[in-house]
């Protein structure tokens, strides 16, 4: 996903730096200025999640649960 944001933000500098017409500037300029929102947006997500993966009661990561269902699998 932050790749997705990143290279689109690459395409739309390129495409401002060689472009010279206002009707399409300010169009590309307003889709670059949503993909860094976008990017930020995903950040701040991303650290979220990762602060409450710590959770007891987020257990779809647990180590210690995945591994109990492993080892019943051996059985």
């Amino acid at each position: 996903m932050v790749y997705g944001e990143q290279k689109a933000r690459v395409t739309y500098d390129n495409i401002l730096r060689f472009c010279d017409d206002p009707d399409v500037i300010d169009p590309i300029r307003f889709l670059r200025e949503r993909e860094v929102v976008h990017y930020q947006r995903f950040g701040e997500n991303l650290r979220i999640l990762t602060d409450k993966l710590d959770s007891k009661n987020f257990y779809a990561f647990n180590p210690a649960f995945d591994k109990k269902c492993f080892d019943k699998g051996k059985i």
